[in-house]
């Protein structure tokens, strides 16, 4: 009776799993592609017009405030290659007030005015705790990364509530890519990000991001807020909080490197 009652359990147990396989393919084979995944959230995060807004930076140690920035960003998307240019203005700390770093679509450049000097960075520069000069871009996920489907999951967000999310794997696209390789969840029916997982050239883990504080802003709701928690030592956490969102009259020239030391930003 004993391998009779293991046969039947171990044959529903089978019966189940094939059942939530074939609900999994069937989820995937009505959803959009990965690619209109993707496109549909960076509209999401991105308005369709040039804009600025505020970041506010803010690094935690074990719960514990240790240190905040305070920058202004500029974006502007390239109607031929959909890849925006930023200009980050910094603001506080007074140390670094006046500061900048500029995408002109092609290169990342650091201005600091002291110096009149600008030289060449990596969108993975550091800013404060774990986020990094790319962290705070406005960018084209679409653009910057081939997508993959690789399924539908319930995943956990900010709050600890479940979201129904679709499961994508990104790999660089281009040179322009922050990251070599990013997993990423978008809510199935929002297209709003969720939750993010970004890797290094090597592979290696780098940071978790969930996307949180969801508001109207330039006529669409957006995240208004993201958490960056280091993947190794979950005690080290930043948030980033976007605000501020203003249309903007954004001159070409300010794209330009050798414009930088004639900038002057209100």
């Amino acid at each position: 009776m004993s391998g009779a009652s293991s046969a039947v359990r171990s044959l529903g147990a089978a019966l189940l799993a094939a059942g939530a396989a074939l609900t999994v393919t069937a989820a995937l084979a009505d959803s959009p592609s990965a690619q209109e995944i993707i496109a549909a959230t960076d509209r999401v995060r991105n308005p369709g017009e040039p804009f600025r807004s505020t970041v506010t930076l803010t690094e935690y140690v074990g719960g514990s405030e240790r240190n905040h920035d305070r920058l202004v960003v500029f974006s502007k998307e390239d109607r031929a290659t959909h890849q925006f240019r930023n200009l980050v203005h910094y603001v506080d700390p007074p140390r670094d007030a006046g500061k900048k770093v500029l995408l002109d679509g092609h290169s990342l450049w650091f201005f600091d005015p002291a110096s009149n000097v600008s030289i060449r960075i990596s969108a993975q520069q550091r800013l404060i705790g774990q986020a990094a000069i790319g962290d705070v871009l406005t960018v084209n996920l679409g653009v910057d990364y081939t997508a993959t489907l690789t399924g539908a999951e319930t995943i956990k967000d900010a709050a600890r509530a479940d979201r129904n999310c679709w499961h994508l794997d990104l790999k660089a696209a281009n040179d322009q890519a922050v990251y070599a390789h990013v997993e990423y969840w978008v809510e199935q029916g929002t297209n709003y990000p969720i939750k993010g997982k970004f890797y290094s050239d090597s592979g290696r883990l780098l940071k978790i991001l969930y996307y949180r504080s969801f508001a109207p802003e330039l006529g669409a709701v957006r995240p208004t807020e993201a958490v960056i928690i280091d993947a190794v030592d979950t005690s080290l956490a930043t948030t980033a909080a976007f605000g501020d969102y203003r249309s903007a009259d954004i001159p070409d020239a300010w794209f330009q490197r050798d414009y930088l030391p004639r900038l002057q930003v209100q």
